[in-house]
Order: C-alpha cells, then sequence, then structure tokens
C-alpha cells in the first residue's frame, strides 16, 4: 500500500470510526504497526490528527483561530449557551471563561441579570457591557490571542483570590479516554486554576469537540460538576460524567 493511499486508509478511519488502535488495524491490513505508528506521526505533524498511547483520535477544529471559530457550529453553540446561562441564579458569582462559547452565554444572560462575573477575557468583560446590574471582574496576564484569555502565572496567581458558584470550562477536546483538553499547556493551567476556585465547574461542549483531543490535558471529569452538550451519541453516552443536553425540542 502506498503512502498516498496509508493516508487515504487513516483519515478515513479517524472519520467513521473516531481513532485509530494502531496495532489493530496493523493487523487488519497487514502492515507493520511501526509504519502505522509513522504515518499518525506524519498526519499529527500536519495537524490532522492528535496522537494518543496506542493510536490517534480526531483533531479538534476547536484549535483553529479566534476568528475562523465563530463560525463554526454556531447554532450549537447557542444551544449550549442557553443551557448554561439557566444555571446562573441571581446574586451568583460566575467565572468566565474565554473562546465563543462563552461569548454566546453571555449573550443569552437577561440584560436584567443581577450576578458578579470574573474573567480572564477581555472579549467576555466588553461584552457584558449591556448588563447594568452584572458587576465584573477582569484578571489581567499574558494575553493568549488563541481563544483572548489572560494566562501566565500572574494571572494564576490573581484567580487564587477569587470564590465563585460556578465556572464555565471552555475545552476544544472532550472524549471519554482522552478526557478534557486544549492545545496551549498556559491555558490548560489557568483553567485549572479557575476551575479550583469555583463550587462547581461545567465544561461548554459543542458537538464539535466531542469525541476529539488536543495536546494537554485541562482536569480530570471527576473534578467538573457536568458537560454541557448538543451532541447525544455513543461518545457522550460513555462519558463518566453527568451531561445536561442542550438539544433542540
Amino acid at each position: 500500500m502506498l503512502a498516498a493511499q496509508r493516508r487515504d486508509l487513516l483519515l478515513e478511519r479517524l472519520r467513521t470510526d473516531g481513532r485509530i488502535v494502531a496495532k489493530d488495524l496493523a493487523v487488519e491490513v497487514g502492515i507493520s504497526e511501526d509504519t502505522i505508528r509513522r504515518d499518525l506521526r506524519d498526519l499529527a505533524a500536519a495537524g490532522l490528527c492528535q496522537r494518543v498511547y496506542g493510536g490517534a483520535l480526531p483533531v479538534s477544529p476547536a484549535i483553529a483561530d479566534y476568528a475562523t471559530r465563530q463560525s463554526v457550529q454556531v447554532d450549537g453553540k447557542q444551544r449550549v449557551a442557553l443551557a448554561a446561562a439557566a444555571l446562573i441564579e441571581p446574586g451568583s458569582t460566575v467565572i468566565l471563561d474565554g473562546g465563543t462559547t462563552t461569548l454566546a452565554v453571555v449573550r443569552a444572560l437577561p440584560l436584567d441579570l443581577h450576578a458578579t462575573v470574573v474573567t480572564h477575557s477581555p472579549t467576555i468583560a466588553s461584552a457584558l457591557e449591556e448588563h447594568r446590574d452584572v458587576d465584573v471582574y477582569v484578571i489581567g496576564g499574558r494575553l493568549f490571542k488563541h481563544s483572548m484569555v489572560a494566562c501566565g502565572a500572574a494571572a494564576v496567581e490573581a484567580a487564587r483570590g477569587v470564590h465563585a458558584d460556578l465556572f464555565f470550562l471552555g475545552v476544544t477536546g472532550v472524549h471519554p479516554e482522552a478526557g478534557l483538553t486544549t492545545g496551549d499547556a498556559d491555558e490548560a493551567a489557568m483553567k485549572r486554576a479557575l476551575a479550583h476556585q469555583a463550587a462547581d465547574t461545567y465544561v461548554l461542549a459543542s458537538s464539535e469537540k466531542i469525541g476529539t483531543a488536543s495536546r494537554f490535558s485541562v482536569l480530570p471529569f471527576t473534578e467538573v460538576a457536568g458537560v454541557i452538550t448538543d451532541a447525544d451519541n455513543e461518545t457522550v453516552r460513555a462519558l463518566e460524567v453527568p451531561v445536561i443536553h442542550a438539544l433542540t425540542g
């Protein structure tokens, strides 16, 4: 089998099966496991898969730049946002992560909401301008432009002074085995720091993130209260965490 044929086969298996187990595929098609692993390394270097122990998973489309992500799964993000906004009680303190789904959460909040919002995203903070009864506190630090959020040691230190009822966490990948992942190590550390300052953490996971993985682990499922998603498939049902279904009626 030529290299181009193997590449097409691997991409097709990722699309149809949602994962590749190198050992099993090598036996099935009569190719050495080392060849499969080498091909997966090449695909990962091209940003076409995420290598994991024993094989690979689909790469998340949520690793695209911020402007591109604004047009990805818009309807799904809106459904997730509505379900998330419904969890916010008047008078509560909420930490909002950065990203396009969290921005949709802000847009789903009633304008007369009384609450306190803490965020490390200048985009999220500015979107709350018209919510006159929402007190907004902004955590500063190095700006990570991919998600328009502050990260780094200063931001993590500032987060330790916050105590919130809820944290809405954005990730780029949600997978039963790979867990909750994102594409940047500093951003992952910032997300962990914020999660540790909230009584409950909910993951915002529109359908394009389900079944995919990125390079850096954020949190184990045992440390989140639930996943809010518009997806309803075998991968979602395999998650060992409560799921809030944000489905169309």
